[in-house]
């Protein structure tokens, strides 16, 4: 169990990276782009085939989120150039995106134009780079050890691939909170809630919605060549469902956490994802669900995540009801005394 949890939160750390691009979308931008599920793959895929072809794991990434960022750009092009519905925009990215990943693994063959899938089981990644260095440390024994003698009795092989991604998504997360709070980051806000105010200031909105949309494709196809490297393989299908997986680590995060200032929501956006992790680790672990049920599994707990919140609300309102009609009945009773006295 501990292992499997501990899998989890590692996998959900990277995919927070991939939630907070969603929010700069759906919460930041009020845009629904669903470009996510092909730059997912595109950053994926670029990182996966530059490092099996003999780049250093660090430049890849970095490639691949540039990838990811002109995808971004092409969809908010499409939409406020081309007038083309957000939705729309978006879908057509992302199917477009399709061939593009094709394309960009076949690189890796001689004899084919596209390539489906790549393995990186002997490939030197972020993070192999990282554990070696880590391992010369003997943080691993030292933790391991204490875990052991508190009862704990598998315990995983190293937490560097940890610690990388941690000190990675804590730094993005307080990129974005110093971002979102600049001139730039205040009128893509400005944005997102207002067109016509924004516009009235002389703000070019098309400018934004492009840098915006581009932004948050760059943290998507950044968390995609992470967990390429993580699983050590990038397939063209990894990235389906990926805008649910997003949505559900923002609702989630939103829900149990809030949203009164930015640094809040970010925090709660990576909480979020973590969550939805755990308890997906936690529902495949049930006999009767299999790892084909993942999909039906996020539907749920995104359909949870909208729906507990309202009922619990209306339980407060109507709480909330109830005593300011039971203070009111006290008052009238207090004043009915006093005139009856009188």
């Amino acid at each position: 169990m501990f292992l499997a949890l501990f899998g989890a939160v590692e996998q959900g750390i990277i995919y927070a990276i991939m939630a907070l691009g969603v929010y700069l979308t759906f919460r930041v931008l009020d845009f629904p782009d669903l470009t996510v599920d092909g730059s997912f793959v595109t950053g994926a895929a670029t990182a996966a085939t530059m490092v099996l072809l003999g780049y250093h794991p660090i430049l890849a990434t970095l490639v691949a989120i540039v990838a990811g960022f002109i995808a971004g750009c092409m969809t908010g092009i499409l939409h406020t150039k081309g007038k083309i519905n957000p939705l729309l925009s978006g879908i057509l990215m992302m199917i477009a995106l399709y061939s593009i990943n094709l394309r960009i693994m076949g690189l890796t063959a001689e004899n084919t134009i596209g390539r489906p899938n790549i393995p990186l089981l002997n490939s030197e990644t972020i993070f192999s780079k990282f554990q070696s260095f880590w391992s010369n440390l003997g943080i691993d024994d030292a933790i391991n050890n204490l875990l052991k003698s508190i009862g704990f009795q598998h315990v995983p092989g190293t937490w560097s691939v940890l610690i990388v991604v941690l000190i990675i998504t804590i730094l993005i997360k307080l990129i974005a909170d110093w971002f979102l709070k600049t001139e730039v980051g205040l009128a893509i806000r400005a944005t997102g809630d207002n067109k016509r105010m924004i516009r009235s200031f002389s703000a070019n909105t098309d400018t934004l919605i492009i840098l915006g949309l581009g932004l948050s494709n760059a943290l998507v196809a950044f968390s995609g060549a992470l967990i390429a490297q993580y699983s050590k393989f990038s397939d063209v299908s990894m990235g389906i469902g990926m805008i649910v997986i997003g949505l559900a680590s923002v609702i989630i995060g939103e829900a149990i956490f809030g949203t009164k200032t930015i640094i809040r929501t970010t925090f709660a956006v990576i909480a979020g994802a973590i969550i939805y992790r755990i308890i997906l680790a936690l529902a495949l672990r049930v006999d009767f669900l299999d790892s084909g049920d993942m999909k039906l599994i996020t539907a749920i707990i995104v359909i949870l995540a909208l729906i507990l919140p309202q009922f619990i609300n209306k339980s407060k309102e109507r709480k909330r009801k109830a005593k300011r009609a039971a203070e009111l009945s006290q008052v009238k009773k207090v004043e009915q005394g006093g005139n009856g006295l009188a």
